[in-house]
């Protein structure tokens, strides 16, 4: 029988073991269009009276009553349809190269976005070399 060792691509989106990454598991908001979220992701929850409770890509505007705090990083690609919210891996906390993340096209990570992230346990540190 055939050893077989699996083997990983460094793709630099974890930057230090410390916070050690945690994995979970969070429902992300179905589309109006199709889409592909890449790994790296930023994904904010949505909350206050028009909030559900699920998660959208950062920067995404939000609703009249609704809040949209940076919560998380999409831990894999993940398509994102038009007709059910789609559960998804995400890091709820670890250390991550800024450099390596993705928000909505068009907008700009926050020091408010940073303080929410950090205040979660998601710490933004680039690869030192």
């Amino acid at each position: 029988m055939a050893n077989l060792i699996d083997t990983m691509n460094y793709d630099g989106l974890i930057s230090g073991l410390a916070p050690e990454p945690v994995v979970a598991a969070g429902l992300i908001r179905k589309l109006g269009t199709a889409a592909t979220y890449k790994r790296g992701t930023i994904l904010a929850k949505s909350s206050g009276s028009a909030g559900d409770d699920k998660l959208v890509i950062l920067g995404t505007t939000a609703a009249t009553n609704e809040t949209l705090t940076a919560y998380a990083i999409l831990a894999d690609d993940t398509e994102i349809g038009t007709a059910a919210d789609v559960n998804a891996a995400i890091y709820k906390a670890g250390c991550f190269d800024p450099d390596k993340l993705a928000v909505k096209s068009g907008y700009t990570i926050t020091e408010g976005d940073k303080d929410d992230l950090r205040n979660g346990g998601v710490f933004l540190s680039p690869v030192i070399d």
